[in-house]
């Protein structure tokens, strides 16, 4: 979390230009979509594409959830209707599945999140806490580069610390809320404003301290998931050992660097996250459209090329973000809906055709009962003729949600399928969910 986002209200500024995202646009015009998904009988008129073929047998990762960060030091709690708005699944919620927290230095700010993280639970949502500074005590400065002030955590209070961790933990359980994990460090790479952490110091407490933590231990949380912050982690035994979510921040992260080939051969039992984004930028509002779309291709490429098993956003509540400050779901928001409320927990991504038109990204994902969810996405300004084809399926018909110009996660109806096909328009700039029934 940059500075930007690192204050309250009255200090947020912007982002500083080695954060900016690469994938940036600028603001575009509103754009109406005419069409809406619709079965083949009308798909006549749109650009047709390669067929997107579904593979249930092909299972990828487990999914864990989507969601999103309070602090109310910084910029106020969710009101009562706004945690149900966040957290709940019905028509016009956004579906998170999972809320971060922060892990307050001082005891007496343990409570400040208590009562969302409390809402969220019993909404079938799971929680997880970072830390952005241990207890003043334990901490030293030391200087770094051209900073005279930075802070670390002093070697001799790393038992201290993993207590401290734990008794944050205990707090909430006795409180109604059992952490999934709990972080050693949030972005220990980009600690102008909080601790720095190096790769040797995470691995040393790993390896010493972080078995005494009585719930998951996420690590390392790098700002722009720089790969030298979690090799050390993957290529030391006992540290990983001890890690139970490796974390990653996708700041400024190309598309090029979201695989991870050490985690695919190192990283078995071992859960990966992205803990924390906001994208393409905390600028822009976040109902600008058809920018908003590229929330939903970053949290495709996320799913598909990085296969990150969760996708957090920052605040929530933004103007930038996926709840307006009023309470509103924005654009960018709907985007992310689009997967949190019909991805539940403990689906499994499957293989699909990820890219079968330009400006077109499918993923597919199948819970319980043999459900299987796709979510399509059409950044181009024509609409598509799409069909979809799922090996084996025994699917009578698929519902669908649209969220274009000017519709957020809008029912569509439901489609026939026949021999496990079916063909739909896909709108031009729109994002469309289908759920087989």
């Amino acid at each position: 979390m940059t500075q930007g986002r690192n204050g309250p209200l009255s200090s947020e500024r912007k982002l500083p230009s080695r954060r900016s995202v690469l994938t940036a646009m600028g603001a575009l015009p509103v754009l109406t979509a005419g069409a809406s998904a619709a079965s083949a009988s009308s798909a006549a008129a749109a650009t047709a594409a390669a067929a997107v073929i579904i593979d249930p047998s092909a299972q990828r990762q487990t999914i864990r959830g989507f969601g999103g960060m309070t602090h109310t030091a910084w910029i106020g709690d969710l009101t009562a209707a706004q945690r149900d708005t966040a957290f709940g699944t019905g028509e016009g919620r956004l579906g998170f599945s999972v809320l971060r927290i922060p892990v307050p230095e001082n005891q007496a700010d343990w409570s400040r999140d208590v009562a969302t993280a409390r809402r969220a639970i019993e909404l079938g949502a799971t929680v997880i806490a970072s830390p952005w500074n241990p207890p003043a005590r334990m901490v030293e400065t030391f200087v770094r580069g051209s900073q005279t002030n930075a802070r670390r955590l002093r070697y001799d209070m790393y038992g201290a610390y993993a207590q401290h961790l734990n008794d944050f933990n205990g707090y909430l359980r006795n409180n109604g809320v059992n952490l999934y994990g709990i972080s050693m460090q949030n972005e220990p790479d980009y600690a102008h404003d909080w601790t720095w952490w190096t790769p040797t110091e995470m691995v040393r407490f790993l390896r010493e301290n972080a078995a005494s933590i009585g719930t998951r231990v996420i690590a390392p949380e790098s700002f722009q998931y720089l790969k030298n912050m979690s090799d050390p982690i993957l290529n030391d035994p006992t540290a990983l050992a001890n890690v139970d979510i490796i974390g990653a921040h996708l700041y400024g992260t190309s598309f090029a660097n979201f695989p991870y080939p050490l985690f695919k051969q190192k990283g078995a039992g071992k859960e990966l996250w992205m803990t924390e984004v906001y994208h393409p930028n905390s600028t822009d509002s976040a109902d600008l459209w058809p920018q908003a779309l590229d929330v939903g291709e970053h949290i495709h490429r996320a799913m598909v090329d990085a296969e990150f098993q969760a996708y957090i956003w920052w605040y929530i509540r933004r103007s930038y973000g996926p709840m307006r400050e009023d309470g509103r779901i924005s654009k960018r928001g709907a985007n992310m809906a689009h997967f949190a409320r019909f991805v539940r927990p403990g689906y499994v991504r499957i293989e699909a055709t990820a890219n079968p038109a330009s400006s077109v990204y499918v993923s597919a994902y199948r819970g319980g009962n043999s459900t299987v969810v796709i979510v399509a996405i059409n950044k181009g300004t024509a609409a598509v003729s799409q069909q979809f084809t799922l090996r084996n399926g025994t699917a009578s018909s698929v519902s669908s949600w649209l969220t274009d110009a000017s519709r957020n996660v809008a029912p569509q109806g439901s489609t026939g399928v026949s021999n496990g096909s079916f063909t739909v328009t896909l709108p031009a700039r729109s994002v469309t969910t289908f759920v087989t029934g």
